[in-house]
């Protein structure tokens, strides 16, 4: 099986315009051929799906989503381009979907562009002294630390993370499925996530000092 290199799936990336994932899926698929995988990306409708996405979508719904009796609520917003849209069936659907993915993935972060630079390397340093003390050798140590932030932007970013409700497609291949189903250029531009609870230092109270405390008294 061919090697895919980062280089190969940027070079995709520049010539068709779709997701890095969908890039990278579709390089594997052709045993590493641009032009092949150039060719899966049109049939599955992602290359004219990117061309769409430079194209500035204002209209598109906020979305809620409350889980687990009223302990986990989402508010999501995605846009498209009309008004039209924003009121489609197929369109709220995959809203409520994606509100549905936060609330059980999850994620941090829309994409991996979004993550703060100061937050990356400091995830890069920390798994660049794990992996030194885990005993590989020097000289691929870079290598090992760039797949693992791979990994890292995979776990927290939506667009990179397997979509709940099919685990063969990332969120970003869902989103660039519905914008080759519907037309328009459809982005999801943000999003809340709140866990009953959460943030808040909650008293440990330990009962045998309660009682000795009572008893002292």
């Amino acid at each position: 099986m061919a090697e895919i290199t980062a280089a190969m799936v940027k070079e995709l990336r520049e010539k068709t315009g779709a997701g890095m994932m969908d890039c990278k899926k579709a390089l594997t698929e052709a045993e590493g051929d641009i032009e092949r995988a150039t060719e899966v990306l049109r049939e599955r409708g992602l290359a004219s799906a990117a061309k769409k996405a430079g194209r500035v979508a204002a209209e598109g719904l906020v979305e809620a989503y409350i889980h687990a009796g009223g302990r986990i609520g989402v508010l999501v917003e995605v846009n498209c381009e009309t008004d039209f849209v924003a009121k489609n069936e197929d369109f709220r659907a995959f809203v409520k979907d994606v509100a549905m993915h936060i609330a059980a993935a999850s994620p941090q972060y829309v994409r991996r562009e979004d993550v703060p630079s100061d937050v990356v390397e400091k995830e890069r340093e920390i798994l660049r002294a794990q992996t030194l003390n885990e005993g590989k050798p020097e000289h691929i140590v870079d290598k090992i630390v760039e797949g693992r932030i791979d990994k890292f932007f995979k776990d927290i970013c939506l667009l990179e993370q397997e979509f709940v409700k099919d685990p063969d497609k990332t969120v970003e291949t869902l989103l660039r499925e519905k914008i080759a189903t519907i037309g328009e250029n459809i982005s999801i531009r943000r999003f809340a996530r709140y866990v009953v609870g959460e943030g808040i230092e909650k008293a440990e109270n330990n009962f045998v000092d309660e009682v000795m405390a009572q008893v002292r008294g």
